[in-house]
């Protein structure tokens, strides 16, 4: 089982999970861009392991959810306990 977390927005219905492109879509409508704010901030690079770059994006998670001065994202955790299952936290 992982723990995998993601940043969205209090107002997205939409799971990026198992949703990504409606998610995503939303996301872009409503111009919050929160894959690229991600992007920007997460310090993850293709020599990390799987689970090195998952803490490193919940780290940039957890800085872009506590300097948020307008209170629209929040940090969606999921634990994928095979490639169909999950439950979902936040």
């Amino acid at each position: 089982m992982m723990v995998r977390c993601f940043l969205t927005t209090f107002d997205n219905p939409y799971n990026p999970y198992e949703q990504f492109e409606q998610w995503y879509q939303y996301d872009m409508d409503h111009g919050y861009n929160s894959s690229g704010l991600l992007m920007r901030l997460a310090q993850t690079s293709s020599q990390f392991t799987d689970n090195e770059n998952a803490y490193e994006i919940e780290k940039a998670i957890n800085k872009i959810v506590a300097n948020d001065p307008a209170n629209i994202y929040k940090k969606l955790k999921i634990e994928i306990k095979d490639d169909t299952g999950y439950a979902q936290s936040a």
